[in-house]
């Protein structure tokens, strides 16, 4: 347990930052410019290098001969872009507003799944289970709390501290990582190898394709949770669904970490999707709010394990050689996956909230099929 406790420090703080970066920027934006046209820009700029960057951050990550300084490099450049973002949007030209924010979302595959595949190198084989879920709480954990934080000290002291105050705790983060982190003899695999795994790998095909799929969905929850309780009569509640999701999600996670399932990781991942997709129907259905945001929690409780169960397979199924590439990889599609999702989400917007919300908890469903058969 001793080698994961600076792992799990690390990756909380690095997350959390991460997290909360989006609604300091949008803060920040709305404060200094009041233009909303300028947020969206930035955080374009932010998200677009996490998929864009991943396959060559992933082969990087696999071919340095000092894994823990290429991540300490990675978590600093982060902390620094995050700075220097708070410093420059509303102050800077633009150009240079969004230059600062494309250098700072390339270090984020590096704060997502990067992190995450040092973990096979920390632990044995026995406690990877537990490891893995306590990973996973700590990407919930980051859920709940990134905007949590920045919303409560933007509140007290302004946009700009909150910025700062996330900037620090991606720098916390660099020197929270591990030590014990050492390149594996062979990890010199060309940058296609870790797509060539993904591929021709049964679990890590079918465990990729039913979570890219399931993020469709997931990436139009916010807009359908929000137009949903309007739709009911309860504006401003789609806040209190979400919040619900994540802490059900947290919920899991720490379930699986402290008594890890003695199903097989995929067949915890299709039961997951089924059971995210089983809650959400019926929250789509359900008239009560009490109910709707019960059955949005037991939705997110099931989210838990599968987020467990992903990372295990990853750490079990992908060659040493491409470990990095993969998990780099499969963050990035469900990112891609889950903008998607949010553009689909709105243009499909007017056939109600309850008839969207069916239709995310369908690609549940079909996810899970997809992870029994691919």
């Amino acid at each position: 347990m001793k080698p994961l406790i600076p792992y799990l420090t690390c990756a909380t703080l690095a997350r959390t930052a991460d997290e909360g970066v989006g609604i300091a920027v949008v803060l920040l934006a709305q404060q200094r410019t009041h233009s909303a046209g300028i947020a969206a820009a930035v955080l374009a700029a932010w998200m677009a290098p996490h998929v864009v960057a991943a396959p060559a951050a992933g082969a990087l990550a696999a071919r340095v001969r000092r894994p823990a300084v290429f991540y300490r490099g990675a978590l600093a450049g982060f902390a620094v872009a995050v700075g220097a973002l708070t410093l420059c949007v509303g102050q800077a030209p633009l150009g240079v507003v969004l230059g600062v924010a494309v250098a700072g979302g390339a270090c984020g595959p590096a704060v997502t799944g990067g992190l995450s595949s040092v973990l096979a190198e920390l632990t044995g084989e026995d406690e990877r289970a537990r490891a893995y879920g306590l990973d996973a709480a700590t990407y919930n954990v980051a859920g709940l709390g990134g905007p949590a934080l920045v919303t409560l000290v933007a509140a007290l002291a302004g946009a700009g501290v909150a910025g700062t105050v996330l900037a620090a705790a991606a720098g916390a983060a660099a020197v929270c990582f591990p030590r014990g982190v050492r390149a594996i003899p062979g990890e010199r695999a060309p940058k296609s190898s870790g797509l060539r795994a993904l591929w021709r790998i049964r679990p890590l095909r079918a465990v990729t394709a039913g979570t890219t799929l399931a993020f469709v969905g997931v990436g139009g929850l916010t807009l359908t949770a929000v137009q949903l309780e309007e739709s009911r009569g309860y504006p401003g509640a789609g806040g209190v669904l979400l919040t619900v999701f994540a802490g059900g999600a947290l919920a899991g996670a720490l379930a699986v970490a402290r008594r890890p399932p003695r199903a097989a990781p995929p067949r915890i991942a299709a039961y997951s999707l089924l059971g995210t997709g089983a809650a959400l129907a019926g929250a789509a259905v359900v008239e009560p709010f009490a109910g709707c945001a019960a059955l949005f929690a037991v939705a997110g409780f099931f989210d838990g394990p599968l987020l467990t169960a992903t990372l295990r397979i990853r750490a079990d199924h992908a060659p040493a050689g491409v470990r990095t590439q993969v998990f780099t990889l499969g963050a990035g599609f469900k990112i891609t996956a889950a903008a998607t999702g949010a553009a689909l989400t709105g243009v499909v917007a007017g056939s109600g909230p309850a008839t969207v919300l069916l239709g995310i908890a369908a690609l549940q469903g079909a996810a899970a099929e997809v992870v029994r058969r691919a």
